[in-house]
C-alpha cells in the first residue's frame, strides 16, 4: 500500500472512529537500560563527547530497540507511530557535535518506523500510518536566551527553516504525514511550516501536516505566550489535517485547553497528554486505566479525533486508551464558513 492510499484508508477510519496514536518513545528507551556503549555502537566508539541521552542516535546504533518499541505500540492498538526523530535536526544535534549526521538520523528513523509499520500492516490486516516527528529544537526564535540582551537570538528564522527542510526531506520517502509537535514557540512552528510548504513547491512533496502545541503550565499559555485559541489562529494557514496539544500536562490539566481548540478549530483535533505530572523523582505515576478514563470522557464529550500518549505513557497506556475509546464517535469536523471555503482555506484532505 502506498502512502497516499494508506492515508486515504486512515482518513476513512477517522470519519468512523477515533484514531489512536502511539505513546512515549523516551520513556520506553529508558526501560531498556541502555549504556553509553549502546548509544555509541562500534561506529561512534571514539566520539569525543558522551552520547548517552541522544535518543535519536539509536536509529543508527540500536535500530532493533527503536523497532521493538514501534511494534509494541502497534500491537497495543496504535493506528499511527511517530518516528524517533524528535531532535533529528542540525540545530539539536549540535549538542553532540553531530550536525552532519542529522539527515541520516532522520532518514533512518523514518525508515525503521516504515519497515515495522509495513510488516505489522501485512500481519494485522489494517493500515498503520507513520508520522514524521518534527520537534521544536532546543533554540527558540521568540525569546532571548540572554536576560541581559532581549534582542539576542541563538538562531535566525532562516536557520531554523533550513534545519527543518533538511529533516523533512530526509523523512519524506518513508512517512505518511508530517507531525510538527511539542510546539512551545509558534515562530519555530512557522519555520517548520515554511519548510514543509517550500518542500511542496520545490520537490512536489505534498504530505498532510499535523501540528501539536504544548501548554507549558497553569497559565494556560505556550512558552511564547499564546493561549490555545491564539495558537490555532497563528498556524491555521498551514491547513493542518489535525491540530492539538501534547506534553507538559496530564490529561486532567490539559482538558480545558483541548476543549478550547475543539471549539474553534475547523479541522480534526489531536491530543496526547503525559501520564499525569512527574513525581519528585521525575517519574510518572498515572496508570493506564487512569489515563484512559480521562480520555474516554474527552471522547464521549466529542472533543477529539486522534488520541495517544506523551511522556510517561507505555504500550499499556495505549492499549487502555484504544479500548476505552473504541465505541466513541469522532468529533465532527465543523464546516468552514462560506467565505473561507471560497478563499481556499480548507483543511487538508487527501485527493481522490
Amino acid at each position: 500500500m502506498n502512502s497516499q492510499d494508506r492515508f486515504k484508508a486512515l482518513e476513512k477510519l477517522a470519519n468512523e472512529r477515533i484514531l489512536v496514536l502511539d505513546g512515549a518513545m523516551g520513556t520506553q528507551i529508558q526501560n531498556f537500560k541502555l549504556t553509553e556503549e549502546d548509544f555509541r555502537g562500534s561506529r561512534f566508539a571514539d566520539w569525543a563527547i558522551p552520547l548517552k541521552g541522544n535518543n535519536d542516535l539509536l536509529n543508527l546504533t540500536r535500530p532493533d530497540v527503536i523497532g521493538e518499541i514501534h511494534r509494541r505500540y502497534i500491537d497495543a492498538g496504535a493506528d499511527f507511530v511517530e518516528t524517533n526523530t524528535f531532535s533529528a535536526t542540525t540545530i539539536a544535534m549540535a549538542d553532540y557535535k553531530m550536525e552532519a549526521l542529522a539527515p541520516e538520523i532522520a532518514r533512518e528513523g523514518a525508515r525503521i518506523a516504515r519497515d515495522v509499520a509495513d510488516k505489522a500492516e501485512a500481519e494485522l490486516g489494517r493500515p498503520v500510518g507513520v508520522m514524521g516527528a518534527i520537534g521544536p529544537t532546543n533554540k527558540t526564535l521568540s525569546l532571548s536566551p540572554n536576560v541581559n540582551d532581549p534582542g539576542y537570538r541563538d538562531v535566525t528564522f532562516d536557520d531554523v527553516r533550513a534545519a527543518y527542510y533538511e529533516q523533512a526531506e530526509a523523512m519524506a520517502p518513508f512517512i505518511d504525514v508530517f507531525l510538527i509537535e511539542t510546539v512551545f514557540d509558534t515562530l519555530n512552528a512557522k519555520a517548520a511550516i515554511k519548510a514543509l510548504l517550500d518542500l511542496r513547491q520545490d520537490k512536489g512533496i505534498d504530505l498532510p501536516i499535523i501540528i501539536s502545541g504544548t501548554i507549558t503550565d497553569a497559565s494556560g499559555r505556550t512558552l511564547s505566550g499564546q493561549t490555545a485559541e491564539a495558537f490555532w489562529n497563528s498556524v491555521r494557514h498551514a491547513r493542518p489535517w489535525a491540530i492539538g496539544l501534547n506534553c507538559a500536562l496530564g490529561a486532567d490539566l490539559m482538558r480545558q485547553h483541548i476543549a478550547s481548540i475543539s471549539r474553534v478549530a475547523d479541522t480534526r483535533v489531536i491530543a496526547y497528554p503525559n501520564a499525569g505530572l512527574p513525581n519528585a523523582f521525575g517519574e510518572y505515576d498515572e496508570t493506564p486505566d487512569q489515563t484512559a478514563a480521562h480520555l474516554k470522557e474527552w471522547a464521549n464529550s466529542g472533543l477529539v479525533n486522534v488520541l495517544g500518549g506523551c511522556c510517561g505513557t507505555s504500550p499499556g497506556h495505549i492499549a487502555a486508551i484504544a479500548k476505552a475509546v473504541k465505541s466513541a464517535s469522532p468529533r465532527p469536523v465543523p464546516e468552514l464558513p462560506r467565505a473561507m471555503r471560497l478563499s481556499g482555506l480548507e483543511p487538508f484532505t487527501v485527493a481522490s
